[in-house]
């Protein structure tokens, strides 16, 4: 999609594309063309109206709080939520040396290869418990 977005929106690229067309079918490009830009105008103008509409109510809201004398920490900070804490890192389950390199496997997520080798050799899981 992008090599097409790259000839549509560079003027020698996009002359050579179309430079086989009829010029009845580059004026029925050109109309499908206006149609899209009229759409895309209107939907912004929406967008406009909406957020000028948000922003008229939020200072309304702002001249009633400052009318009786409140403030946002007044309201205590209703719709901020804390941030998740992370967890802890899960500790190492299974070990293993490859050539003088310890590797750890906490036993979740995908098995690493150098225990699924020791596996198909016969060796059990409980040969890597820490």
């Amino acid at each position: 999609m992008s090599e097409f977005l790259d000839i549509l929106t560079h003027g020698r690229r996009f002359k050579a594309a179309v430079k086989e067309l009829s010029l009845e079918e580059l004026k029925d490009l050109a109309v499908k063309l206006e149609k899209i830009i009229e759409e895309k105008a209107s939907q912004a103008e929406a967008e406009n109206e909406a957020m000028a509409e948000r922003n008229a109510k939020i200072e309304e809201i702002r001249q009633q709080m400052e009318a009786i004398g409140l403030s946002v920490d007044d309201i205590g900070g209703a719709g901020v939520k804390p941030a998740p804490k992370k967890r802890a890192p899960r500790p190492a389950k299974y070990q293993i040396e490859v050539n003088g390199d310890m590797v750890q496997w906490t036993g979740q997520g995908r098995m690493p290869t150098v225990f699924k080798n020791e596996l198909e050799k016969g060796r059990t899981m409980d040969d890597f418990l820490i």
